[in-house]
């Protein structure tokens, strides 16, 4: 049978790291338009859409290109190393770009010399991030899908998402003696938090929860049934045998099912982003399935195709595109400062800013004008890279 090309899953991905690189990336965050930012807490925006959703689209992917594999005759084993080699790398890309610029930048330590700053940026380095969750989740997932039934990977993700509500709802925190149900509204009180700072160490979490990350190492778990979820997806889009139109109804249905299951678990166990909470997995599972979904009807089926150029070159580079303009962002923003003479520095990022967008915009208007350009600027970067065929690949 012929292979089926879907432009669709290319423009789903590009949406996803677009929106990505719009929502990390704001003139200042001190003005942002609410669904451009994450829920404080329980509760969902847009925004907490787009990291499961690239999970998502993570697991489809890989569920398909591990199904070619293994229909040109690729034994289990390259299969294996690829996982293993591919988490590894990702994990590691996302490490190095926490640690980036490897040494602590001014105004901090001020009168430190350079060692003295490279040893601080050590003692403080973030351990786990976005790129280093999607490894890891990867990495899970990929191994409880290698050589497991349908069937049993049903049965591995409701254990997964069962067994993670029970620990953090039942489970006394060590340090505390409270079950995590009592506390669900008190992110450093968690059975989550306790296991970060236990394992990590407080220097080595986001700075700016401090006593708890959101990309922490329990949280992890279910963050690999959202990849799960994808897989699932990515079985029955391979399905070539069924029309393209049934295919589509049933990614509708499935998808309206587990919004709607995570919707009641969110009574008893609330949909966050920060705990990446069970009710979150279905949830947002079920909002990328109708959403794919959607966009294949529209691409595949209607063959409404102009608009999606930009999406395309952001979805076959996504991996250039979220290391580049990170590596870019924390350059402008903490590199390439000065001091203003009024005891304050002012960062390139922030000179563009006031400079280009703030000087006639208003506030909200003048940062969500320098994320889109930010946008463009590494959509027109993508666009080269792809005219030279150059994909940064793991």
């Amino acid at each position: 049978m012929k292979s089926e090309r879907l432009l669709s899953l290319d423009v789903f991905r590009g949406m996803t790291v677009a929106g990505m690189l719009l929502v990390n990336n704001p003139g200042t965050w001190s003005a942002i338009y609410p669904p451009l930012a994450h829920a404080p807490w329980h509760g969902w925006t847009p925004t907490d859409l787009i990291f499961p959703f690239f999970l998502f689209i993570v697991g489809i992917t890989t569920e398909l290109s591990l199904h070619a594999r293994r229909q040109r005759g690729d034994d289990e084993r390259a299969i294996l190393q690829q996982i293993l080699r591919r988490g590894a790398l990702i994990f590691l890309f996302g490490f190095l770009l926490s640690g980036f610029p490897f040494f602590t930048w001014p105004p901090a330590l001020e009168g430190a010399s350079f060692v003295e700053r490279v040893v601080h940026r050590i003692e403080h380095w973030r351990v786990m991030g976005v790129l280093q969750r999607i490894g890891l989740a990867y990495l899970i997932g990929g191994l409880l899908t290698w050589r497991t039934t349908v069937r049993q990977q049903i049965a591995l993700l409701a254990a997964i998402l069962l067994g993670y509500w029970a620990l953090m709802t039942l489970v006394p925190v060590p340090d505390t003696g409270i079950a995590g149900r009592f506390v669900l509204d008190k992110p450093d009180q968690l059975l989550s938090a306790w296991l970060d700072r236990t394992i990590l160490g407080t220097d080595h979490l986001w700075v700016g929860g401090k006593t708890w990350d959101p990309e922490g190492l329990l949280s992890t778990l279910p963050a690999a049934g959202t990849m799960i979820c994808g897989t699932f997806a990515g079985k029955w889009i391979g399905m070539q045998a069924r029309p393209l139109s049934e295919r589509l109804a049933g990614l509708f249905a499935v998808g309206a099912l587990a919004m709607m299951v995570g919707s009641m678990w969110h009574w008893v166990f609330p949909i966050n982003k920060n705990i990446w909470t069970s009710s979150y997995v279905l949830f947002t599972a079920g909002i990328g399935a109708v959403s794919l979904a959607t966009c294949m009807w529209i691409i595949d089926v209607q063959q409404w195709r102009r608009w999606t150029q930009p999406f395309v070159v952001y979805g076959i580079n996504p991996m250039l595109a979220f290391l580049g303009s990170g590596l870019m962002a924390r350059g402008i923003a903490s590199l390439w400062t000065w001091d203003t003479g009024n005891g304050t520095r002012l960062s390139a990022q922030g000179f563009v800013f006031n400079t280009v967008f703030a000087s006639w915009l208003p506030p909200r208007e003048a940062s969500f004008a320098y994320a889109v350009a930010f946008v463009t600027f590494w959509y027109l970067v993508l666009l080269v890279a792809r005219k030279r065929g150059f994909v940064l690949k793991v």
